[in-house]
């Protein structure tokens, strides 16, 4: 699959990983439509990249359908879609405060999880549409885990719990999909300059960079971007999760 002949639609694209990834697709010719909860920020970043923008709720099948219904009405088609809407808690399962919030826990899952899900189903379907390539293939589901799948730290259960849920689901929803054509892979990045990061202090960042064994330094939004450009391209990658982290290990 090329990327410059790809039709992409990426959530969470109005910042952080998602928007990078929106970025780099389009500055490779590719025709890109951000999916965000942000009206405000999604059309600019989508005006900037000469993208389309459509407000959805990942968790939420009706918005997620129209979505996507939209997106292939505007670009002609679907064949890749990349998950990057999520959100993070750091709560210990009891606090100073007593057990975890239930509720907190299950919106960690309804979005990272359950909403990345659910626009993997609707996007595959929309991709056994395409005509075939010369390997069968019709399209690529991206999905974001986290190194908290395999390391979670304390304070980390909903959010390790909806990132291994992610990684779990890679491998069967590959199988499931292998008939169609449709290819399912995961990117599990460790430490990145996202927004959620950059609020913290210059010294903190200086330290979480320097337990990442090499490159001792935090990871570029752009190079998971990058990746997943270089998992479309690559046809024989599936069904697997493929750690972005500088050999770091979570201890």
């Amino acid at each position: 699959m090329n990327i410059s002949e790809s039709c992409v639609v990426v959530s969470g694209g109005a910042s952080g990983l998602g928007e990078a990834t929106a970025r780099y697709f389009a500055s490779q010719g590719a025709k890109v439509t951000l999916l965000d909860r942000d009206a405000d920020r999604g059309p600019r970043v989508a005006a900037d990249i000469g993208g389309y923008f459509v407000q959805t709720d990942v968790t939420d099948d009706h918005s997620v359908t129209s979505a996507l219904a939209s997106a292939v009405a505007h670009m002609g088609g679907i064949n890749v879609a990349v998950n990057c809407a999520g959100i993070a808690v750091g709560i210990k399962t009891v606090g100073r405060d007593g057990p975890h919030p239930l509720d907190a826990f299950q919106r960690t899952i309804d979005i990272n999880l359950v909403g990345s899900f659910n626009l993997g189903r609707v996007a595959a379907a929309a991709m056994a549409k395409n005509e075939p390539d010369a390997d069968g293939g019709r399209g690529v589901i991206i999905n974001t885990a986290s190194i908290a799948a395999f390391d979670g730290q304390k304070g980390q259960a909903a959010y390790a719990a909806s990132k291994g849920g992610i990684v779990g689901m890679t491998l069967p929803m590959a199988r499931d999909l292998a008939s169609t054509g449709i290819r399912v892979m995961t990117i599990a990045p460790g430490i990145f300059k996202t927004p959620m990061l950059a609020g913290l202090p210059d010294e903190v960042q200086a330290t979480l960079a320097a337990d990442v064994p090499n490159p001792a330094r935090l990871g570029e939004p752009s190079e998971y971007a990058r990746l997943a450009g270089f998992i479309v391209e690559m046809g024989y990658l599936n069904g697997e999760v493929i750690r972005l982290d500088g050999a770091l290990r979570m201890r």
